[in-house]
């Protein structure tokens, strides 16, 4: 009987108010094999949000100890909050057969590929900076000393592409998802994904 095939790791990386979260939202409604890693925070949770379903909330303290114990694939301190990605999270959705994504910053992604350098990588952009500067806007919420900090720190993001597997441009969502599945499903056809099942076959033969 053939074993269970291990899932790969896809990490999705994009400036702020590139569309990253929707992608990823809409990868994971119409896709039954994807699975995305919650991550831990040390943040209150926000209002309609649920332990174990946006993040794993947890104590400083028991971050920290989790810090020591090498637990996380990356973290880092934003504003004064917690973030990572949990070790042994990733690795058992992978070992149930899902294809996992990390949808982490530059300086996260960065981390991960350190640690795990068959994942792939893939950096969201806008069609361009313009674009970007109107979404941000729209959402209404920002001043515009804090949109224009957004925009300078978008720029640097985006600089930060190049280090990446993959790039795709969102200017259209239905093209922007469909442009992620090639990639994941080609993902899983590379000859390291395939190695378990080349090895069975020629043991079996």
């Amino acid at each position: 009987m053939q074993s269970k095939k291990k899932g790969n790791i896809f990490i999705i990386s994009a400036a702020s108010g590139t569309g990253k979260t929707t992608l990823v939202s809409r990868l994971l409604k119409n896709n039954a094999d994807l699975r995305v890693s919650i991550s831990h925070t040390t943040r209150a949770p926000r209002e309609g949000e649920e332990h174990g379903v946006h993040y794993h909330f947890v104590p400083k303290e028991e971050f920290e100890s989790l810090i020591s114990k090498k637990a996380f694939l990356e973290h880092a301190n934003v504003f004064g909050n917690y973030y990572g990605t949990s070790i042994a999270g990733v690795e058992s959705l992978s070992n149930e057969g899902f294809d996992v994504i990390l949808e982490i910053d530059v300086q996260g992604a960065e981390q991960v590929r350190n640690v795990l350098p068959e994942a792939c990588s893939i950096f969201i952009l806008p069609p361009s900076l313009e674009i970007l500067a109107g979404r941000l806007k729209g959402r209404g919420t920002d001043s515009a000393d804090a949109i224009a900090t957004r925009l300078a720190e978008a720029r640097r993001e985006i600089g930060e592409a190049a280090h990446f597997d993959f790039i795709v441009v969102n200017d259209d969502l239905d093209r922007a998802e469909a442009d992620l599945l090639h990639i994941i499903k080609a993902g899983r056809l590379k000859r390291q994904a395939q190695q378990a099942f080349l090895d069975g076959l020629l043991e079996n033969s």
